[in-house]
């Protein structure tokens, strides 16, 4: 479990985040939203000990990620945006890394390169963006850890890699791994994400599983454009429109529509959410 109390983090001047307060739960794979510059690659690296906040504390399993315990850095792996085209060989480099995470499996590693087609013999140098990007997410997901932190992992993946990511992060992580995946690409992740979070610079407007979210808010998809929408958006052969969900009807939760509303609604959709 993670728990995020109170945390305050700034550079100089400027406030990145603000009385930010929430928890992760084990067993589930969070997508954390928000617009540029709110903070989502500085809640990464406080969530894995990089950055140490300035305010407010963080605890994962009740350790403060900062105090980067090797009992506490055996168990996360974060993989950042940007990963380093190293001089070496793939399966050189895994082999070499994997040993300072206990439960890194190499023949899965070789696994699920296959599956994402690209040659572990090959120097990481000599590969292209998607190879290089695809060889981290196999080491991440190979690592057995209980948490994982993704920054934007399907930035330079092609339409099959993306695929691909999908179809190994649902079958290569723990049932008890809390995987936060920070994304400006949802329908990459749409059918993966599961709950939702979305980001503000001084708050955290809202933390919801897809099944609560379709609890509270009705997603239409229909040819007539209606009045009290929280959003609406023109598509080829009508409208998604999303609503206050007073009716008690599912719908399938649009999680770009769901973003938007949110943001044009922010104090308002707090309120349909709060659980006081």
């Amino acid at each position: 479990m993670i728990e995020i109390k109170n945390l305050a983090f700034s550079y100089g001047p400027k406030n990145v985040l603000n009385n930010i307060s929430m928890s992760l739960e084990p067993g589930k794979i969070y997508g954390l939203l928000g617009e540029n510059g709110v903070g989502k690659t500085t809640l990464l690296t406080l969530l894995c000990g990089l950055k140490k906040p300035q305010e407010g504390s963080i605890t994962t399993d009740g350790i403060n990620p900062y105090d980067r315990l090797p009992s506490f850095l055996e168990n996360l792996y974060y993989l950042p945006d940007e990963v380093a085209p190293l001089n070496t060989t793939a399966e050189r480099w895994a082999r070499s890394c994997g040993k300072f995470w206990p439960a890194f499996n190499f023949d899965t590693f070789n696994t699920i390169m296959a599956e994402f087609e690209t040659d572990p013999a090959q120097k990481m140098n000599a590969m292209s963006s998607g190879q290089l990007k695809k060889t981290y997410i196999a080491f991440a997901l190979a690592a057995g850890t209980p948490f994982i932190l993704m920054d934007e992992p399907t930035n330079g993946l092609d339409i099959p890699s993306k695929a691909q990511f999908r179809a190994a992060i649902m079958k290569y992580t723990r049932e008890d791994s809390t995987i936060v995946i920070s994304t400006h690409q949802v329908r990459d992740l749409e059918n993966v994400i599961d709950p939702i979070v979305i980001l503000d610079t001084c708050d955290v407007l809202l933390n919801a599983s897809i099944a609560e979210i379709s609890e509270k808010l009705y997603f239409d998809y229909g040819t007539e454009l209606k009045p009290g929408n929280l959003y609406a958006e023109q598509l080829p052969g009508g409208f998604i429109q999303v609503y206050p969900n007073t009716t008690g009807k599912e719908s399938k939760v649009n999680i770009e529509a769901l973003f938007n509303a949110v943001h044009k609604n922010k104090e308002l959709v707090k309120g349909i959410f709060s659980h006081e």
